[in-house]
């Protein structure tokens, strides 16, 4: 799998750790920086991570800062990311299993190393469910292309299965 990957300062060392790691399980990683531990900000990074998920130039995305949660908001401005906080192995699959996510952002400074790259292998390796949880991400398209809440409505009163 193409992995495209981005972090700020504090996010630095797990990147690094992280693109070792599956490297060494056989992906292929585009590492769109941060390249030092020195302070910087985090949309510079995690936006051209996220935006290469959305063109097609990787499989799948993962973003690191200090919490995880400045580089979530960041990549789930890319229209058609949905990228997932995770903390644990359960937020993992579920954020794939339910959500389809295509950006995983973990959060350095808020739990062990060894704990990210198990959640990476997990997000990596859970398929995305569907079924009903197709029809709320087709509500999700339909309100993020324009069509607003009646728009979403509409798409829920199809009953579609997706």
């Amino acid at each position: 799998m193409k992995i495209s990957i981005g972090s700020d300062h504090a996010g630095f060392a797990y990147k690094e750790a992280i693109i070792a790691h599956l490297k060494a399980n056989g992906h292929t990683v585009v590492d769109f920086g941060c390249a030092t531990a020195e302070s910087t900000d985090y949309p510079v990074f995690v936006i051209p991570a996220a935006e290469a998920v959305v063109r097609g130039e990787a499989d799948r995305g993962i973003v690191l800062g200090g919490s995880g949660n400045g580089e979530a908001i960041a990549a789930n401005k890319v229209k058609g990311v949905r990228c997932a906080l995770c903390w644990t192995h359960e937020t993992a699959e579920l954020s794939r299993r339910h959500n389809n996510a295509n950006v995983l952002s973990i959060g350095e400074r808020m739990i062990p190393l060894a704990l990210a790259l198990e959640i990476v292998d997990i997000w990596l390796a859970t398929p995305f469910d569907g079924g009903r949880h197709a029809r709320r991400l087709a509500e999700l398209d339909c309100y993020e292309a324009g069509g607003g809440v009646k728009g979403m409505v509409a798409v829920l009163d199809r009953k579609t299965s997706l």
